[in-house]
C-alpha cells in the first residue's frame, strides 16, 4: 500500500551521524545459538552532515551521492513512500574504510526519509528496511546512542544484533586512526564469500574472547584503566585478526603500511591497537591529546604516504532535526 502524507515541500531535515570502531567479534563459533557479537565505539570524527527535502525523484549531490540516492530508493519502496528527496551531503565518512559508512549513510537517509514523510520509524526499523546489521549492531547503536558498545551477534529469529552494554567512553582518551588512502577494505559479495570461506572457531576462542569483554575491557573503562583496556582489545585483535587473515592477504592488516606503523607505535609503547573492521583503517587509543598529538607527529614523518586523524569517544548518538526552510 502506498503511503501519501501531506507536507510541506519546504520542510528539511538535516542529519548529522558520525564513524564507529569495531574493535572485533566476539563469537565465531555460534555454539550457544547466537554467532558474532561485537565490541565497537562510536567516533567524534569524521562526520557525516547531510540535508533532506521533498520532491517528486530522488537526488543527492555531494560525496557518496550515488550511495545516498541507492539507499533512499530502497527504504522508498520498502516504505511504501509516493515522491522522493533532494539530499546534500556535506561531509562524509570515508567509504570502505572500516569505519562503517555505508550504515551510517543508510540509517541516516532512512531517518531523513522517515522524518520528512511522518512516518515515525526507529532506527532498527530503518535499519532493516536498509539491509543494515547483517552480522554487527555497533553502527546502529553509535547512531541512536553513541559510546562503547557491546552486541549480541545473531540468533536465529534476529533483525538487528541488540545492544547489550553501552558505557560512557573516558573523556581524556583519544584515539588516533591510520588510514592507507591506497587501499580499500572488503566489502560487498567479496565480504560474503569470505565469511563463507572462513574455517571453523573453536569454543575455547569463543570462551576466551567473552571472558576478555566482559572481564577486562569492559570494567577497564568503567575504572579508566586504559593498560588494561588496551591488553583486552589488543588480544581481541591479535585472535580475531589472525582468523581473518587468509582473507586480507595473509596478514592481521589488510594493509601492509598501516601493518608497520601500528608496529611502530606499539614499539613506542602504546598497549591498545588494532584494525576497525576490514580494514584498512587502523587505530590505537591512547591516554590524552597530547600524546596522540606527538604520535602523530612522528608518524607524519616516518610514514608521509598514510593519513591520520586523531578522535575522541562520541558519547552521543546522532542528531536529526527538522527546519522549515528548504534547501
Amino acid at each position: 500500500m502506498v503511503q501519501t502524507v501531506r507536507t510541506s515541500p519546504q520542510r528539511r531535515v538535516s542529519v548529522e551521524t558520525t564513524a564507529r570502531l569495531h574493535m572485533g567479534f566476539i563469537d565465531l563459533n555460534g555454539g550457544l545459538g547466537r554467532r558474532f557479537g561485537s565490541i565497537g565505539l562510536s567516533l567524534d570524527k569524521p562526520m557525516l552532515r547531510l540535508n533532506a527535502c521533498r520532491q517528486s525523484d530522488f537526488t543527492a549531490v555531494g560525496p557518496g551521492n550515488e550511495r545516498v540516492v541507492a539507499y533512499a530508493r530502497t527504504f522508498a519502496q520498502r516504505a511504501g513512500i509516493a515522491g522522493g528527496a533532494r539530499f546534500e551531503v556535506l561531509t562524509a565518512i570515508p567509504d570502505h574504510a572500516g569505519l562503517g559508512s555505508g550504515t551510517q549513510i543508510a540509517l541516516a537517509v532512512g531517518s531523513a526519509l522517515s522524518r520528512l514523510y511522518d512516518l515515525g520509524l526507529d532506527t532498527v526499523q530503518v535499519a532493516v528496511m536498509t539491509a543494515r546489521g547483517a552480522r554487527s549492531g555497533i553502527g546502529i547503536g553509535a547512531f541512536d546512542d553513541g559510546g562503547l558498545l557491546v552486541d549480541a551477534g545473531r540468533g536465529p529469529d534476529t533483525l538487528v544484533p541488540p545492544i547489550v552494554a553501552r558505557m560512557h567512553f573516558p573523556e581524556q582518551w583519544r584515539v588516533l586512526l591510520v588510514y592507507d588512502p591506497a587501499s580499500e577494505g572488503v566489502h560487498g559479495s567479496e565480504e560474503k564469500q569470505a565469511f563463507g570461506a572462513m574455517p571453523d572457531f573453536s569454543a575455547e576462542q569463543a570462551a576466551s574472547l567473552a571472558r576478555l569483554v566482559l572481564m577486562q575491557a569492559l570494567p577497564a573503562v568503567a575504572e579508566h584503566d586504559l593498560p588494561a583496556f588496551g591488553a583486552a582489545i589488543s588480544e581481541l585483535q591479535r585472535v580475531v585478526g589472525d582468523y581473518f587473515a587468509p582473507a586480507q592477504g595473509g596478514g592481521r592488516y589488510l594493509s601492509p603500511r598501516v601493518a608497520a606503523a601500528m608496529a611502530w607505535l606499539e614499539q613506542q609503547g602504546v598497549g591498545c591497537v588494532g584494525q576497525s573492521s576490514w580494514g584498512p583503517t587502523g587505530f590505537a587509543v591512547v591516554e590524552d591529546a597530547a600524546r596522540a598529538a606527538a604520535l602523530q607527529q612522528q608518524l607524519q614523518q616516518l610514514y608521509p604516504a598514510l593519513h591520520y586523524e586523531i578522535c575522541a569517544g562520541r558519547n552521543t548518538g546522532s542528531k536529526v532535526t527538522s527546519a522549515n526552510d528548504g534547501l
